[in-house]
């Protein structure tokens, strides 16, 4: 399944395209300007997605649990911010590309996705990392600023 959204949308709403099983390629149109919480969520199935430059904020949780796309390019974009855990479980992503213009990162970005960096970033889900947080998660061990420095370095 594909989803193309019309040219005439700036923004992607939360939980748009959730638990869509079944989606693999996703065409975001320029003029979008923002992907809101959630969007993408469980989208196990999700190969391909394609960014416009238009582009400036992912939202929390945006793509949480897609499980199967290795390569996500941003660097064509003028992304300003990621949300927390935009790209959480994202167990299979293997490079990224981030642009310059990026100015807020939320917390946990980057959680569980192993295959993105080094061996000593520790980005891997443990039990200890739940906690009474209003989001379940404890923020104290987010490696994010290490991922984010190792891609900026790989650039």
């Amino acid at each position: 399944m594909r989803v193309i959204f019309l040219l005439n949308i700036t923004k992607v709403g939360g939980a748009a395209c959730a638990y869509a099983s079944n989606l693999v390629i996703i065409d975001i149109p320029e003029g979008v300007v923002s992907i809101g919480e959630g969007a993408f969520l469980c989208c196990p199935s999700l190969t391909t997605v394609s960014f416009p430059t238009t582009i400036t904020s992912i939202g929390d949780r945006a793509f949480h649990d897609c499980s199967s796309p290795e390569n996500v390019d941003l660097l064509r974009t003028n992304l300003q911010e990621l949300g927390k855990y935009a790209f959480i479980n994202y167990s299979e992503l293997k490079s990224m590309t981030i642009p310059d213009s990026l100015q807020t990162l939320g917390d946990n970005v980057f959680h569980n996705c192993s295959k993105l960096v080094p061996s000593n970033i520790d980005v891997s889900e443990d039990s200890d990392d739940y906690s009474d947080d209003s989001d379940g998660y404890n923020d104290d061990n987010d490696a994010t600023s290490e991922v984010l420095a190792h891609l900026f370095l790989q650039k």
